[in-house]
């Protein structure tokens, strides 16, 4: 390519700032303008929590397939109850809001049994989910869908399964970035019938079903292709843990495991 026979005394050039700078004529060849690039933003992304052994959320329910949904009224008996559900194979606990001892009870389990995936539930309000989490809670529950404990959720990266039941509330769950969601209160609203029915238009969305689930009804609810997990509380009976009989409760988790294992081998 030739040079231009002819350059002007000065050639003035915009640069990318809308600023103009004189560059002289005997420079103009060899000179290269360089735009400066802005540092590539990617898409903001939310934290994605980590679980038992390094799994994630969704991960960690299709390995355990059960959740303990634990009333306990002393935080005495946390650590003891933790270490008997993962003595039983069961790495998973729902510690709910439904006692003043929620709070200590779970900051006693994070500091004692971090092995064991510690989630809150019956959370209603944003301030219940930060003392949760702030206590050690790594997933929440609530049984309703509330926009503003689903926005702090999502906000501080933590998982939430709120509680839905009806195609409405699916679709809003939806359309909040959420793909899990749990059913309540399942065998109220109809049991195994109903969560197939309502699931069906949703293929996108898995379901944990929770309320009236016993061992006896465990292995229909889990043969269900969108179920990920069911939650109860059979196992972990609020009396049983009053009078410290662990042993029981040991028994009754190694129970829901071996429900749990053969469930998913019929799958």
């Amino acid at each position: 390519m030739d040079r231009p026979s002819k350059l002007p005394s000065d050639l003035v050039l915009p640069l990318p700032s809308k600023k103009s700078v004189a560059i002289p004529a005997g420079m103009w060849w060899t000179c290269r303008i360089q735009r400066r690039r802005r540092p590539l933003r990617s898409a903001p992304t939310e934290p994605q929590p980590r679980g038992v052994r390094g799994m994630d959320f969704e991960h960690m329910l299709s390995a355990v397939r059960v959740i303990p949904v634990v009333e306990i009224a002393s935080a005495d008996t946390a650590v003891p109850l933790a270490r008997a559900l993962v003595d039983a194979g069961l790495p998973c606990a729902e510690i709910t809001f439904r006692t003043a001892a929620a709070a200590d009870a779970i900051a006693a389990i994070a500091a004692a049994v971090p092995e064991l995936h510690l989630g809150a539930g019956t959370v209603l309000t944003v301030a219940q989910a930060e003392t949760a989490l702030a206590a050690g809670a790594r997933f929440l529950v609530a049984p309703n869908l509330d926009l503003d404990v689903v926005a702090f959720a999502r906000e501080r990266g933590a998982p939430i399964l709120p509680g839905v039941c009806t195609p409405t509330e699916i679709g809003l769950a939806l359309s909040l970035g959420l793909s899990i969601v749990k059913l309540f209160p399942a065998e109220a609203a109809g049991g195994v019938p109903y969560l197939k029915a309502i699931a069906a238009p949703f293929r996108e969305v898995r379901f944990v079903p929770t309320g009236g689930i016993s061992a006896q009804n465990l292995p229909a609810y889990l043969a269900v292709t969108q179920v990920v997990a069911c939650g109860g509380s059979w196992m972990v009976k609020k009396d049983v843990i009053a009078a410290g009989d662990f042993a029981a409760i040991r028994a009754a988790a190694t129970e829901a495991v071996a429900i749990a294992a053969g469930a998913r081998v019929q799958r």
